[in-house]
């Protein structure tokens, strides 16, 4: 047998492998996780899911009227209870949270 009939196969099989790491890949993205409190980047950015337990003296850019819905991270519909954030990886952060990267939406 020579070395060109084997190529189109190890072709099909390495598509066939792109094909499926990337489902898979995709997959995984597709099932949105909620961030939680106690991670490390949540706790570095003193994450609450609940603005009203920011620790003001901690973190004394806070403001009362600041909470995710309003951050020009998050990416979830208007009047939702969850959405995912770009601070957080695209992961759904709750909309009355708040963390130090909160930016004014535009």
């Amino acid at each position: 047998m020579s070395r060109k009939s084997f190529r189109p196969a190890r072709r099909l099989w390495l598509k066939l492998g792109s094909l499926a790491a990337l489902s898979i890949a995709s997959g995984a993205r597709g099932q949105a996780k909620r961030v939680e409190e106690n991670e490390s980047q949540a706790q570095a950015l003193g994450y609450k899911r609940d603005a009203a337990k920011v620790d003001k003296a901690k973190f004394k850019n806070f403001q009362a009227d600041q909470s995710c819905s309003s951050c020009n991270f998050f990416k979830g519909k208007a009047g939702g209870a969850w959405g995912p954030c770009d601070i957080f990886g695209g992961r759904e952060v709750s909309s009355k949270g708040w963390c130090s990267a909160w930016a004014k939406k535009a």
